[in-house]
């Protein structure tokens, strides 16, 4: 690792990409930005525009504004109580499913399911679909868990997975005997925020309302608003103390952290995507650089190598998710100003 950039290039770094946000806020394409740079050593500077929400009534963006972070879940939560369960010997990495979940594929001539290893579920190479309406079967978390083991899943060619996902959220209620919203989380993260100081999402015309402080994802609603793929807000000081970690290797034990960050195929890690052709931590990126994305507008990644993470958080389906969507383009911006802006201390 290079020395990590101290506070007057974070400040720097941040100048630069500021511009970058207000235009695009200028443009309407996202009512609010929450942008963050911390080091190796634990300096950061942070900016937040825009709005919190713009429909019904309008409010700013404050400082400790929760965001809902999507599938950050999956990294910034599920991962590492999976890698934690993993520390204290009561998993293996390529444990099969059923070892945990006996009922998984239960009866089924071919419970291919049943087969499936925690490391396949971890790195989206199990072969699960993207997605699944759970949330058209019903409103019954119960029943819901206990369909998603029983549901006879065609098992295709390796994709980004959210039901993966939703498995690793029941494996860890199993092994822990709790429901994931009664987890411990770090300061800055939740399961239930404070709704007067959420950030909106969207006008969501099953619910009928627009969502303040409840999860945006409709199956992580309908499983009890907590699950392995979704359901974690997050406040941008919480989301870049976790990024700080992962950055310096502290989130877990030295040899979970080598094992999280071990390539498992040309995009993935464990959980978290690497640097690729066209991702979305931009080109400037050092080659160990990794990140991940979430639906709601918020993403966060780091690169080991220059000795800086940052997280990039807006409400971009606020107020409706069937419009124009500028994040693409804005995310590799935004990260090719701040890798641009760098300097090693």
């Amino acid at each position: 690792m290079n020395a990590a950039p101290n506070q007057a290039t974070l400040e720097r770094m941040l100048t630069a990409a500021a511009p970058i946000l207000e235009a695009a806020l200028a443009k309407g394409g996202v009512p609010g930005a929450a942008l963050g740079v911390v080091s190796a050593s634990g300096d950061r500077a942070a900016v937040h525009l825009g709005r919190a929400q713009i429909e019904p009534e309008p409010r700013p963006l404050e400082a400790d504004a929760w965001f809902d972070l999507a599938s950050l879940t999956k990294v910034l939560f599920t991962l590492p109580e999976v890698m934690k369960l993993v520390e204290e010997g009561r998993l293996d990495l390529d444990d099969p499913l059923k070892q945990h979940l006996p009922e998984a594929g239960w009866l089924q001539e071919d419970p291919a399911l049943a087969r499936i290893t925690v490391r396949q579920l971890l790195a989206h190479q199990a072969g699960l679909p993207a997605w699944g309406p759970l949330y058209t079967w019903g409103c019954d978390a119960a029943t819901l868990k206990a369909r998603l083991l029983q549901e006879r899943w065609r098992l295709g060619e390796p994709v980004y997975s959210d039901v993966g996902f939703m498995l690793l959220g029941l494996l860890l209620e199993r092994l822990r005997g709790r429901e994931l919203k009664d987890f411990e989380l770090p300061a800055g993260l939740t399961f239930a925020p404070d709704p007067e100081r959420s950030v909106a999402t969207e006008r969501c015309p099953w619910r009928g309302r627009v969502l303040v402080g409840e999860v945006h994802d409709e199956n992580a609603f309908a499983l009890g608003g907590a699950a392995g793929h979704a359901g974690l807000f997050g406040t941008l000081d919480g989301v870049l103390d976790r990024a700080h970690a992962w950055l310096t290797g502290t989130e877990l034990s030295p040899a979970a952290h080598a094992a999280a960050v071990e390539p498992h195929s040309e995009e993935r890690l464990l959980g978290w995507a690497r640097r690729h052709p066209g991702w979305s931590g931009g080109r400037l990126a050092s080659p160990l650089a990794y990140g991940h994305t979430g639906f709601t507008g918020t993403g966060v990644w780091i690169d080991p190598e220059r000795g800086y993470a940052w997280a990039l958080l807006t409400n971009r389906v606020h107020p409706s998710r069937h419009r124009e969507n500028p994040l693409p383009e804005l995310r590799r911006a935004v990260a090719g100003a701040l890798a641009g802006a760098w300097r090693p201390a």
